[in-house]
């Protein structure tokens, strides 16, 4: 992979043989696990994701938009490495920190504290290095007054709070963020935007998928359009949001 580029997606197929996810993904999964099986082979195999190819620049922020189902959220996920594509490849140059499912590496019993260690330790981090960066995660989570509570009496937000703030605390190479931004009140969402921002100035590798057009246009340099699985376009902000409004409304 050349030295400037810190993702290459080459070719990425990815199916799921018995059907999709479901609509709840992984744990509506685990939860309904029988009668999952019970159906599956009702179902038919489902493509999540067609032959899609692009590379993402080192320091580059890069959008992915695209409708409900058109294979966002997938193409994070084999970015991540927590998904394998059927075919094709997907490489990465650089330590990621995934926003994608906001503390789900977190455990109800245990307090937010214990937590913060946890997850970050999940996450790549060091003991240590948590223990060194507690103090600005609480500070930033703005949630000082939950730390020794279990989550299990943390709100959703509470929680997405959290997780949110720890993962910026990682100092990864490679950020991959998906509708992460609704994770409090007008404040600290805002508050969630500049650190964003301040990784894009840092020069930051960013995968940015957001349903917020505004946002997608300020800061992303390039954005792709995906449509049932398969990359419509390429290029600068403004024409593939344009493309992207466009054919969400000859479908409405």
């Amino acid at each position: 992979m050349s030295s400037d580029v810190a993702i290459r997606v080459r070719e990425a197929t990815k199916d799921y043989p018995g059907g999709s996810l479901t609509s709840g993904g992984v744990k509506d999964l685990l939860l309904h696990l029988p009668s999952h099986l019970r159906h599956r082979r009702q179902r038919k195999p489902f493509r999540a994701l067609d032959r899609v190819s692009f590379e993402v620049r080192k320091g580059e922020c890069f959008g992915i938009i695209g409708c409900n189902g058109s294979g966002k959220s997938t193409t994070l996920g084999l970015i991540a490495g927590v998904l394998r594509p059927s075919s094709g490849s997907v490489e990465t140059h650089g330590r990621i920190a995934p926003l994608l499912e906001l503390g789900a590496g977190f455990h109800p019993e245990l307090s937010g504290r214990e937590n913060i260690v946890l997850n970050g330790v999940l996450l790549g981090m060091t003991r240590r290095q948590v223990m060194e960066r507690l103090g600005d995660i609480i500070a930033f989570s703005e949630l000082s007054d939950f730390m020794e509570r279990p989550l299990r009496v943390y709100s959703s937000g509470m929680v997405a709070r959290l997780g949110f703030s720890v993962a910026v605390h990682l100092d990864p190479e490679i950020l991959l963020i998906d509708e992460v931004l609704a994770v409090g009140d007008e404040a600290f969402m805002a508050k969630c935007f500049q650190k964003i921002l301040d990784f894009r100035a840092n020069g930051v590798t960013m995968v940015f998928v957001s349903h917020n057009m505004a946002a997608v246009e300020l800061v992303c340099d390039r954005v792709a359009l995906l449509d049932a699985g398969r990359l419509v376009a390429v290029d600068s902000p403004k024409p593939v949001i344009a493309e992207y409004r466009k054919s969400s409304r000859a479908v409405m």
